[in-house]
């Protein structure tokens, strides 16, 4: 594996940004230094000025392999991920078929290891088989989910009943849930209400903030019955930001780490109700587009740390598939290479600083999917050399004839990011302006429950 010394650079040490030169060897961080001076070196690279940053990590991709492949399959996905600065990504189990029992865990797992060209983990899918969970997680599940509440892309929603079932399995595996939380009854009676209705605005009516916001306090009610640890995906509305902070004082109050973690996406932190004029059809998701007002709360969540994660929840469809009616378009829009541009644009434009952006994008996420365990999400020597170089003057407009996913387009056209020169994963180059990665060189990150002579 190539040595790697980068110079002329700037690192995020100590809360504060300084002067140094990054030397990697074998796949980590071996110094960080003002000066480093090595006799032999594979490469060199000069910096000029730019910053020397962990990369990201993306807990919340559908890279749609196997089954959709006309959508996004496990290299195209991962090349877009790299070429935007995420080394370490986290495949949700809606696909086709979907990952729900060992079987099917291991077909994916096969699929990514010849194709993926940055590191990954698996979910583990929950819909009626309580039985299988022990069997996914000995396979290596990261964790459970996304644990769908409500019905969206791939029909894996569950009842209470079976959440609650669901949840006591998973505290007795020390297993981590991650909940999509939109409650059923409500979506159905607003859709059956707005059936006529094809505004696009349409959909934010028919999944409106108290659908997520019941769902989050029905699943805290059960999260807290079953003494269990648990995630919340995509939070999207200000009540639910609410209840999440009421259950991190509650754990303060007691001394206690959160019990409860929950993430954030770049479509609700960036895009809002008006930008439903512009993207019609393509700007529908689940959970769909907020006010201002839920947008405003969500950004001021990441600063002071109710919300933990930023990830994508890249959910790539194809162009012909969302240029229809706001009814028949499926949910979902690609992310994963847009996540670390836009969040470093949030950072230069004063929205956080750029030391929560680190937390939110590699630190937490590392650590509360145990991805720590791999030298991941942390900037210090002896860790993984998973870094990104980005000048931060250098803005670009998105277009998504840049991007590498295979939808083609990006709900963020237009609008500004700050791309990497340079990705690095382990040690390896593997964008810096062009795809230089090979096919398959991604490593597979199991969770705690693996066995891996249960898995031959």
């Amino acid at each position: 594996m190539p040595d790697i010394l980068i110079k002329n650079t700037k690192v995020f040490v100590n809360n504060y940004l300084q002067p140094a030169e990054v030397l990697i060897e074998d796949g980590k961080i071996s110094r960080i230094a003002k000066e480093i001076d090595v006799q032999r070196l594979n490469q060199t690279i000069d910096a000029k000025g730019s910053l020397t940053l962990p990369a990201g990590i993306d807990v919340h991709v559908h890279f749609r392999d196997p089954g959709l492949i006309e959508k996004e399959d496990w290299y195209t996905g991962s090349c877009s991920a790299a070429a935007g600065g995420i080394t370490t990504v986290v495949d949700h189990p809606n696909t086709i078929p979907p990952t729900i029992d060992k079987k099917t865990f291991k077909d994916k797992l096969k699929i990514a290891n010849r194709n993926s060209i940055v590191d990954f983990g698996l979910y583990g899918g929950v819909t009626g088989n309580i039985d299988k969970l022990p069997e996914l997680w000995e396979s290596g599940a990261t964790a459970f989910g996304e644990i769908f509440m409500a019905e969206s892309t791939g029909a894996l929603n569950i009842d209470e009943k079976c959440l609650d079932e669901a949840l006591g399995v998973m505290k007795q595996l020390d297993a981590l849930p991650c909940i999509h939380a939109e409650d059923d009854k409500i979506r159905l009676e607003c859709e059956a209400f707005l059936k006529n209705d094809y505004a696009p605005d349409s959909h934010s009516r028919a999944r409106p903030n108290h659908c997520e916001a019941l769902a989050v306090e029905k699943a805290i009610k059960l999260i807290r019955k079953n003494g269990v640890k648990a995630h919340f995906c995509h939070i999207s509305a200000m009540e639910s930001v609410g209840l999440l902070r009421k259950e991190r004082y509650l754990d303060s109050q007691g001394g206690f780490a959160p019990t409860i973690t929950s993430e954030a996406a770049p479509h609700h932190l960036f895009l809002s109700t008006k930008d439903w004029d512009r993207l019609g059809s393509f700007g529908r998701m689940n959970p769909p587009l907020r006010d201002r007002r839920s947008v405003k709360m969500l950004l001021n969540s990441l600063n002071d740390g109710t919300i933990d994660v930023v990830a994508s929840d890249h959910a790539p469809h194809t162009e012909a598939e969302k240029d229809v009616d706001i009814k028949s378009a499926p949910s979902g829009v690609p992310g994963v290479e847009t996540l670390v541009p836009l969040m470093l644009v949030a950072v230069k434009r004063n929205l956080l600083p750029l030391g929560r952006m680190i937390d939110v994008t590699s630190k937490n996420p590392a650590k509360i999917f145990g991805l720590n365990r791999f030298s991941k999400g942390v900037f210090a020597e002896g860790y993984d050399a998973d870094i990104i170089i980005v000048n931060h003057s250098r803005v670009t407009e998105i277009k998504g004839d840049d991007l590498h996913s295979k939808a083609g387009w990006t709900p963020y056209e237009g609008m500004d990011g700050i791309f990497p020169e340079y990705t690095i994963a382990r040690g390896e180059v593997v964008w810096d302006g062009d795809l230089i990665a090979p096919r398959g060189r991604g490593n597979f990150l199991p969770g705690k429950g693996f066995k891996s002579a249960d898995f031959e």
